[in-house]
């Protein structure tokens, strides 16, 4: 019997299906794989904003991981919104034992509208307890400025920026350049793997439709590894795909604020 890449996302769901985990399954299975989902959380949101987020108890989130796996498995797991310190821990504990080695977190602390979806206290445990077992982070920049401490205004501290968020050299970071302003969006790849640097040209999507793009992206990065691309192949795969679902979707409208892109865009 064939089997599916399978992908595990571990993140909230969004009622407005934009973003999450909702986003999520539109992206690995656009892009090839099988997706499977714990959720973390429950929001009420729409394209204009989060209006509330009711998490998911612990015991929870830690019985849709182990059921998963230990049943279907996983070629990859993808995170997303861990909101608390001890949905943090139950996520690292309930992964430990599968020894999941394709791991891609997205570390998801404010939404598009501006709305927070992590508590203070639980970024130094991300940090410190869950980053570690990565293989990539893809920190958008306001995520990056968190995460380092410092504030970032050009692509020039790309570099520095993904060293320092490493652990040492031992997880690869894609800094995303979309919160800049300039016309060419030039994402840095640093691969702790081969320790080189590969940029990700772009240029910039004139949409409102942005909502779900780290979600999207990083999905796509955990299916295409789930599908045994290599490292610097997946994060190229994935840049392209979120790319064309970017310029696809920006002539539909969907709500009267952040719309989604458009993640089945082959089959337009």
């Amino acid at each position: 019997m064939k089997r599916y890449p399978t992908v595990l996302t571990i993140a909230g769901s969004d009622s407005g299906g934009g973003a999450g985990i909702q986003a999520d399954i539109k992206a690995i299975s656009a892009t090839g794989s099988y997706a499977a989902s714990a959720i973390t959380a429950v929001t009420v949101q729409n394209t204009l904003g989060v209006e509330a987020v009711h998490p998911v108890p612990v015991e929870f989130i830690s019985g849709q991981i182990r059921s998963v796996l230990s049943d279907i498995g996983a070629d990859a797991v993808k995170i997303g919104m861990l909101h608390g310190v001890d949905v943090i821990r139950a996520v690292r504990s309930s992964l430990e034992p599968f020894k999941i080695t394709n791991m891609v977190l997205d570390p998801v602390m404010v939404s598009t509208s501006g709305h927070r979806l992590i508590e203070e206290n639980a970024i130094q445990t991300l940090t410190q307890e869950l980053i570690p077992m990565a293989r990539v982070i893809t920190p958008n920049i306001p995520e990056a400025e968190v995460l380092s401490g410092e504030k970032i205004s050009s692509q020039k501290e790309f570099e520095r920026i993904a060293g320092k968020l490493s652990c040492g050299g031992t997880v690869s970071v894609l800094m995303k350049a979309g919160h800049l302003d300039d016309a060419d969006v030039a994402d840095l790849f640093y691969n702790a793997e081969k320790d080189t640097f590969l940029e990700l040209h772009s240029k910039r999507v004139d949409t409102a439709n942005t909502h779900g793009t780290g979600c999207t992206l990083s999905s796509a990065i955990a299916s295409y590894l789930a599908q045994g691309y290599s490292l610097d192949d997946a994060v190229k795969a994935a840049k392209e795909y979120i790319t064309r679902a970017l310029v696809s979707g920006a002539e539909y409208s969907v709500g009267h604020g952040h719309g989604p892109v458009n993640h089945f865009f082959k089959l337009n």
